[in-house]
């Protein structure tokens, strides 16, 4: 009996260390699994973000470079002098970068601070940008009559000094647009406070064109046009809008996806 009962602690034993083998074994391939899921989304997330930062910086520089060498892309707006091409394409480049940097090293360093920080970025930009959109639509009446009339006021500056830009800008869109004044040519009439229109509004330019009323204008006004351009392009504009949506939102899940793993796997901030 003896003997018996010896066998049986012994069986008992190497039971009980394959048991902990398997247990350790399982442990050990769920933990590999899991390193293996957050190194597939850090990289993802970092390759991500690394797009978007250099997008960022070349859209800074495209805005850096017409703020200071092209004077055609100024504002056409007198109420609102500072929202001009330059400035916005600037203020988007700057925002892409350090939104896109904030992904890129939180990514990298799995830092929950950064990613936290890169998710309420995106998270703030995505509902101000539902806020306008919102606000667009509510107000689209109010929004097209007051863009009427301050480009019409707009339109005082041409002939004034220190507004080449402005001057530039009217002249670029009447010619490639085939377009003259805001609602009409006669916009210009009431602005110059004569019975001239600038020249490009000829659909046979030439020196003082403008000045010869049997010279054939154009009569469409530039609004119109802008927004025929838009109706017609409106499921593209739609698309790029749902590109858009889909990016931001699919770094919001990556960004907290990686802030979940890291949390879990108990890894503490690092300065």
């Amino acid at each position: 009996m003896g003997g018996r009962s010896q066998r049986l602690v012994v069986l008992d034993d190497q039971i009980a260390r394959q048991n902990e083998k398997c247990h350790v074994g399982n442990h050990c391939h769920s933990f590999t699994m899991a390193r293996g899921c957050l190194c597939c989304v850090k990289y993802m997330l970092f390759l991500f973000n690394l797009l978007f930062w250099l997008g960022g910086c070349g859209l800074l520089g495209v805005g850096v470079w017409l703020s200071v060498s092209q004077g055609s892309f100024a504002t056409l707006s007198p109420s609102f002098p500072s929202i001009s091409a330059a400035n916005l394409i600037i203020t988007l480049g700057a925002v892409i970068m350090v939104t896109g940097f904030l992904g890129c090293l939180g990514a990298i360093k799995e830092n929950k601070c950064l990613l936290l920080s890169f998710f309420i970025t995106l998270l703030v930009i995505l509902l101000a940008e539902l806020i306008l959109l919102i606000l667009f639509f509510v107000y689209t009446d109010n929004v097209s009559d007051n863009a009427r009339q301050d480009l019409q006021e707009g339109l005082a500056l041409y002939s004034t000094n220190n507004n080449a830009g402005l001057r530039n800008a009217w002249n670029t869109i009447q010619t490639e647009w085939h377009c003259c004044g805001v609602n009409g040519y006669t916009d210009w009439h009431t602005a110059l406070q004569e019975k001239v229109v600038p020249d490009h509004c000829c659909q046979d330019i030439y020196q003082d064109c403008g000045r010869n009323a049997t010279n054939q204008f154009w009569t469409r006004g530039c609004y119109e046009k802008v927004e025929e351009w838009l109706d017609d392009n409106k499921h593209l504009l739609g698309t790029i809008a749902m590109c858009v949506l889909v990016i931001q939102l699919l770094g919001m899940a990556f960004s907290m996806t990686l802030y979940q793993q890291i949390h879990r796997s108990g890894k503490k901030y690092e300065a």
